[in-house]
């Protein structure tokens, strides 16, 4: 991508950019989210419950000779909250028809336009719906009320990472899988990319379990979380957003052990895997100390020099860190990828002996800007001096009135440009 053009601009190690004015900034406007997607798949929401567009700022993507005002982007798997029935917490999904869809945005005068959208479908055309997957392994679905059970989808993904390829195809990385997801420039899924051992039935589309089995022990929504590619227009990177529940979750509540993956799109396959050392939270972010699982990675940016700018943050904090895969062990196939192995990576008080994590230096502190938002979890190289980030505002969920409307949240989607040393 065309941020590969920044590698020799950036300063690993300096913040110098956080020292600046507050950058420029740019507000999506209010869209109805039943009057957005129905546009496009007509009677797909029949009632958006007062939602809005939203939960664009899932990631970030930045063509190679595109204008620094364009950019692809992707949601997430839809509005969802949380409410508690009966002394249990449900997840809520308001608007169950809801489909996860690839934009593009153009940047002007402090206002992002969606100058093209593209729904998410199966082989047949149906959308895929961001509703989870397998009953018992992910959290069940219920209605925005908690009290009616949605069905679960083998077809639904939720999606938080997005490159585009040079010959106009997609690939997309997932959270439930968690999964890998090759589209054609029509954002038809050609085949999805799983964990060996992965038991998802009845997809319409081909699903092929070429990702490490070590993978099932994502926690719920900890999946893959940010994607990038290479300059030579074949490697993947992806993240998983949190260390995994390996072997148990009070592990993954206290482990800093994190997975970044390298994979071939010739092959078809997973060619590398790394260690990404989390910060602790309490130098990270005081407010958060004692919850070490709200360090996550949010998005991945690949530079011409073979680095890569990585966004760690808790809902309130966000840094840009350098990465650099070509000095760190490759751990693909060792111990480490067995679940029998005792303590497991992620149970590991440090990095183990014998692997060396992926060295990491601080870009940008993007919390010391002023009116910075909260939860950056898409970043791009808008020019060779310019990262341009963007907040996930969630749809604006709040609380919903007696009426069943939202009561929004009142957090909109910003696209910020940062300029870098």
């Amino acid at each position: 991508m065309v941020g590969g053009a920044l590698a020799a601009a950036l300063v690993p190690g300096t913040a110098a950019a956080s020292a600046r004015p507050a950058p420029e900034s740019a507000t999506l406007p209010r869209i109805p989210l039943a009057q957005f997607q129905n546009a496009l798949l007509p009677g797909s929401v029949p009632d958006d419950r007062g939602v809005a567009l939203g939960g664009i700022g899932s990631d970030l993507f930045h063509e190679a000779g595109a204008r620094p005002d364009e950019f692809w982007a992707i949601t997430d798997r839809g509005p969802n909250g949380t409410v508690e029935v009966g002394g249990e917490e449900r997840v809520t999904f308001p608007v169950p028809g809801f489909a996860p869809a690839i934009v593009k945005l153009r940047v002007r005068k402090g206002t992002i336009k969606v100058v093209r959208t593209i729904p998410i479908t199966g082989r047949g055309g149906k959308p895929v719906t961001g509703l989870p997957n397998v009953d018992g392994r992910e959290e069940a679905p219920w209605d925005f009320s908690g009290t009616e059970r949605l069905a679960f989808n083998p077809d639904g993904i939720d999606p938080e990472g997005l490159i585009r390829t040079r010959d106009g195809d997609f690939w997309v990385a997932e959270e439930y899988g968690p999964s890998l997801l090759h589209l054609d420039r029509r954002g038809r899924v050609i085949e999805r990319h799983v964990p060996k051992g992965w038991p998802g039935k009845g997809t319409s589309y081909p699903v092929r379990q070429t990702l490490p089995a070590i993978l099932n022990k994502r926690t719920y929504n900890r999946g893959f979380e940010a994607l990038t590619i290479a300059k030579d227009g074949r490697t993947l990177y992806a993240a998983m957003q949190s260390p995994l529940t390996n072997p148990d979750k009070k592990t993954y509540k206290a482990a800093r052990n994190g997975r970044i993956l390298r994979f071939d799109l010739r092959a078809g396959k997973v060619t590398g895997e790394y260690v990404h050392r989390f910060e602790d939270v309490c130098a990270f972010d005081v407010a958060s100390c004692g919850d070490q699982k709200e360090m996550k990675i949010s998005g991945l940016t690949a530079l011409d020099d073979g680095r890569l700018l990585v966004d760690e943050r808790t809902d309130r904090v966000a840094k840009i860190y350098t990465l650099d895969p070509r000095k760190a062990t490759d751990i693909l196939g060792s111990t480490w990828d067995d679940e029998a192995t005792t303590p497991s990576l992620e149970k590991s008080a440090g990095v183990p002996a014998g692997i060396t994590a992926l060295p990491k230096t601080l870009t940008v502190d993007l919390s010391t800007i002023p009116g910075m938002p909260g939860k950056i979890e898409g970043i791009a190289l808008a020019d060779r001096r310019t990262l341009a980030v963007i907040n996930d505002n969630d749809f604006g969920l709040g609380a919903f009135g007696p009426d069943g409307r939202l009561i929004d949240s009142g957090v909109g989607t910003q696209l910020r440009y940062v300029r870098l040393p």
